[in-house]
């Protein structure tokens, strides 16, 4: 049977946070943050394959998971804040240990610039940046946000967890079936008619009202001064978005001051999820300061 972890929820910047914690309270302290629609249960295989005590502490972003729902449009630098109370609940008298996965690991990596004396150490796992689309411009991304709240958006939802696992599995090849069937519960709600569906908040899939500006978000990654290590998977997002495009690969990197960059083969996005010991076994190098193998 498998360790969960332990729930928590407390008062975040007043919406109420679910922390799920796995590991001793007294071990070394890491911080593991989701991504887009996504939720603290995502670390579960990861979690069972590290090798050296810690304490992990992976919250539910807002409007995701057992967090507080706003039901109606994120505004996403409430992220950094909300992440800036996490670490001062849980680390208040020491720097934190980051892992980002997607979203998590930008929210991560920009909260490591706001604070770079609050972190001590910083993986971000399969996220370089978005890739603007130059045909978007500011009135028109504005106009698509203005149009986007008079039509709220709505999730799919599934018969059964069998039906959800199944999808998984279809976006996902490389996940065996029982990991499936425990995401597909982990992750998931149930709805009035006895279906189930993902378990956020629709409003999430609502676009920003502003335009993405990598060049911004570089001027952050400049100022991060903790050690920073990038895992990137060989069929991932990172390897997708930049695969065509090297020097705009490496002009992203360079805005780092120091990163280690590791690739993990025969993996998707969800690295957590495809090769979780092998990612566990670069983390915790990474993280005991050790040269990853």
């Amino acid at each position: 049977m498998r360790d969960t972890g332990t729930s928590e929820t407390l008062k975040i910047r007043g919406l109420d946070y679910h922390v799920r914690h796995w590991g001793p309270r007294d071990a070394p302290l890491v911080f593991c943050l989701h991504g887009w629609m996504d939720a603290s249960p995502t670390f579960q295989f990861m979690v069972e394959a590290l090798q050296h005590p810690w304490h992990i502490v992976a919250p539910d972003w807002r409007g995701y998971g057992g967090s507080e729902w706003l039901n109606r449009p994120y505004w996403f630098p409430d992220y950094y804040a909300d992440l800036d109370a996490l670490v001062r609940h849980y680390s208040p008298d020491a720097p934190a240990r980051l892992v980002g996965h997607s979203m998590g690991g930008n929210i991560a990596s920009v909260y490591a610039a706001i604070r770079p004396e609050r972190v001590e150490r910083l993986a971000i796992l399969d996220f370089l940046g978005l890739v603007q689309d130059p045909a978007v411009d500011a009135p028109a991304q504005l106009a698509k946000w203005m149009d986007g709240i008079d039509h709220p958006p709505h999730l799919r939802s599934y018969p059964d967890h069998d039906a959800l696992a199944r999808r998984l599995q279809a976006g996902n090849p490389r996940l065996p079936a029982d990991k499936a069937a425990f995401l597909a519960r982990a992750l998931s709600q149930p709805t009035p008619d006895g279906g189930v569906k993902m378990a956020f908040d629709p409003w999430h899939r609502q676009a920003s009202p502003h335009l993405y500006r990598i060049e911004d978000v570089m001027a952050m990654w400049n100022r991060i001064v903790a050690p920073v290590l990038i895992v990137a998977a060989d069929d991932g997002f990172i390897h997708e978005r930049f695969h065509d495009d090297q020097a705009e690969y490496q002009r992203r990197l360079a805005s780092f001051r120091t990163a280690r960059v590791h690739t993990l083969e025969d993996a998707g996005h969800n690295l957590q999820h495809d090769c979780p010991e092998r990612l566990a076994a670069l983390l915790e190098a990474f993280l005991l300061d050790q040269s990853p193998t």
